[in-house]
């Protein structure tokens, strides 16, 4: 096993917890029993030092809450505001939409540096000034190669003081050796980021109220057998019609369905996301379609672009004939919160829940 220890030597271990995650580069994988299946465990303190270990085994210890952080993208920026940490967030790449964020997180948001709309440039990334990096792109080459940039190397990373630490319920997910279906590997990593940035407190509260939130959907919809709860398609409308794009069962969006007591008609897709043709889709003919578009910024910006995606289904030759397209079965639920993995996961499980199961989930 390769450590890499940063300022420190004694270690509060997180054990199988934090062996949740995935490696890039040239490291190899080390698969856990605990890969996006078990519990997330009880938060440590936020004493220091602490040592987290990816699902390549690769441990990173922090002897010191870090000061100045860099995310890759939103998933990570939201995490960390969530936490209370956000004033150490000195940039980010993929920045949220306006908007996306609810109330003050949005505002704390808009606060911080864009270093880029899209991936962070190398040169600009190591010569941030951070000392930790948050990744979310180890499943997509770890930035580098299929279309994600050029990736600083472990040791480019070591030369300029910056920790690098991936986020598992983004970063592994393509490469998980079996399909995600619960809310776990976030609830790992706000521990994760909890422990690291000594917020532990914040995070176990966190994930205590994600963990009520699905809890009181499993109760209301545990006694429907699985052969009758529903079929679901996440419509991906801003990805394009001419081909969907659909979100496979290692992406946390399948962990959201499933959560929500429905079926992912593409849970046969092993992998994060696929394209496929509309034939495919009107084969498995689901009985519930979410609009998933992105957030506009306001309610009234987002109400138009579902009336649009619902307009389209109706209206397109190859989708008006769908079973929930006839039945106006469609779910408004942003894309943001159902395929980003974040606290707000649970709640869209609640959503999902209410719409497919009236009077059951309330």
């Amino acid at each position: 096993m390769r450590s890499r220890v940063w300022g420190g030597t004694a270690a509060v271990v997180l054990g199988g917890l934090l062996a949740v995650g995935c490696g890039g580069g040239d490291r190899g994988r080390t698969d856990t029993a605990d890969d996006g299946g078990g519990k997330a465990g009880n938060p440590v303190s936020g004493d220091h030092p602490v040592t987290v270990t990816d699902c390549a085994g690769a441990r990173t210890t922090f002897s010191a809450a870090p000061e100045k952080i860099v995310t890759s993208n939103a998933s990570g920026l939201e995490l960390l505001l969530r936490l209370g940490a956000g004033d150490k967030v000195i940039g980010t790449g993929f920045p949220p939409g306006k908007g996306t964020l609810p109330g003050a997180l949005d505002t704390e948001a808009r606060k911080v540096t864009v270093l880029s709309r899209t991936v962070i440039p190398k040169e600009k990334l190591l010569g941030s000034g951070a000392d930790l990096y948050i990744d979310t792109f180890a499943a997509m080459g770890g930035m580098g190669g299929g279309g994600m940039g050029d990736a600083p190397t472990e040791e480019e990373f070591t030369a300029a003081g910056i920790k690098h630490i991936y986020l598992k319920s983004t970063a592994c997910a393509a490469s998980a050796k079996k399909p995600v279906t619960d809310l776990s590997a976030v609830e790992a990593d706000i521990t994760t980021l909890g422990a690291v940035t000594g917020t532990g407190a914040k995070a176990k509260r966190l994930v205590a109220g994600m963990e009520a939130k699905v809890d009181a959907v499993r109760k209301a919809v545990g006694g429907t057998a699985p052969s009758e709860r529903p079929t679901y398609f996440f419509f991906d409308y801003d990805a394009g019609t001419k081909q969907p794009t659909v979100v496979c069962n290692r992406q946390v969006a399948h962990a959201v369905i499933t959560l929500a007591g429905a079926r992912n008609v593409f849970a046969d897709c092993d992998g994060d996301y696929r394209q496929v043709g509309w034939e495919d889709v009107i084969a498995r003919n689901p009985d519930w379609i979410q609009l998933g578009v992105r957030d506009r910024g306001s309610e009234a910006a987002n109400d138009k672009a579902f009336d649009e995606a619902e307009r389209w289904l109706k209206s397109n030759a190859a989708t008006k004939g769908l079973k929930a397209v006839r039945d106006n079965h469609f779910v408004r639920v942003g894309s943001e919160r159902t395929t980003i993995a974040g606290v707000g996961n649970a709640d869209t499980v609640q959503q999902i829940a209410k719409a497919l199961y009236p009077g059951k989930v309330g």
